[in-house]
């Protein structure tokens, strides 16, 4: 339940660069990664952005598990936490390079399920969780080192199933059990927290988070009914509106993940765990259906995205 942050630095980073071999510009474009989820086995999915099109990483999950978060830098994504049966305190980092896995040393600092991730351009984010009861713990993990360390502030309510997103200069945790309507934003130049005037349109829970360089979004979740609403908050103000176009289907438990043109709600719960895969265009906000869905029906994973990029 989280997403790719569109930071100063990722922009950066993502200029055209000169192909020594061919002495051409390649655009290579990023990828959005689904990543464990109920039924899925510890596996990853990963989608191009280029074509939408779905292969799944050889490198599994180190453990089968879901309701963990999804946060990413430039060069790497992260799961962090989530269930196997037990609660587990793991991040796997994996190498967009060539999506190899590694385990971080330190992990959270207490085992928990069903958090929110979110990044800076220096540092990942993993908020709130269920330890058995719910928390208002926010992990920070340095990406140039990996070393962690726990926001002095937490969240404004303990929540579980929230839904993370972020823009270049704030992290966002939306919703919750409760269901909560509350958004807490932290502001990357220092870790405090304010929480938005205006909330989520509705009380919810289980919802996924992504954003654009210019707005976040808040999609699906629970009401004590599964919703299709899309909620937008535009980070020039926080201002929130609500998309005419909801997701396909009604559904709670699923994973965000954006480029930088669209962004991509997957799987979820329905009455069952699903594979589908709705895509917004940021141009228009106007949705559509992925053809080709997760390679599993599942619930509760985790959403990250590789920035686009030219070789």
């Amino acid at each position: 339940m989280a997403v790719r942050n569109l930071s100063v630095s990722s922009l950066v980073n993502n200029q055209p660069k000169f192909n020594k071999m061919s002495g051409r510009l390649k655009f290579t474009g990023g990828a959005g990664y689904v990543a464990g989820g109920t039924s899925a086995g510890g596996s990853v999915d990963k989608f191009l952005f280029s074509d939408d099109s779905r292969t799944t990483l050889s490198s599994l999950l180190s453990s089968d598990r879901y309701g963990s978060a999804g946060f990413a830098s430039s060069v790497a994504g992260y799961v962090a936490g989530g269930t196997t049966g037990s609660y587990v305190a793991t991040v796997d980092k994996f190498a967009f390079s060539d999506d190899s896995r590694t385990t971080l040393g330190t992990g959270l600092s207490s085992a928990r399920r069903n958090l929110s991730g979110f990044a800076s351009s220096v540092a990942g984010y993993a908020a709130g969780g269920d330890t058995g009861v719910d928390v208002t713990t926010v992990d920070k993990f340095a990406f140039s080192d990996d070393s962690r360390t726990t926001l002095g502030t937490g969240l404004s309510v303990a929540r579980t199933n929230a839904a993370g997103f972020a823009s270049s200069t704030a992290g966002y945790s939306a919703g919750g059990v409760g269901p909560l309507s509350s958004v807490d934003k932290f502001a990357f130049s220092d870790d405090s927290r304010a929480t938005l005037g205006t909330g989520l349109s509705s009380a919810r829970r289980g919802s996924a988070g992504f954003a654009s360089s210019v707005a976040g979004y808040v999609a699906g979740g629970e009401t004590g009914s599964n919703v299709t609403t899309v909620d937008k908050f535009a980070f020039s103000d926080d201002s929130r509106t609500t998309l005419a176009s909801g997701l396909s289907v009604a559904r709670r438990l699923l994973a965000g993940f954006a480029s930088g043109v669209a962004g991509y709600a997957a799987g979820g719960y329905v009455a069952a765990g699903v594979a589908i895969v709705d895509k917004f265009s940021f141009s228009d906000d106007s949705r559509s259906t992925l053809g080709v869905g997760m390679s599993s029906d599942s619930f509760g994973p985790a959403g990250f995205a590789s920035p686009d990029g030219w070789s």
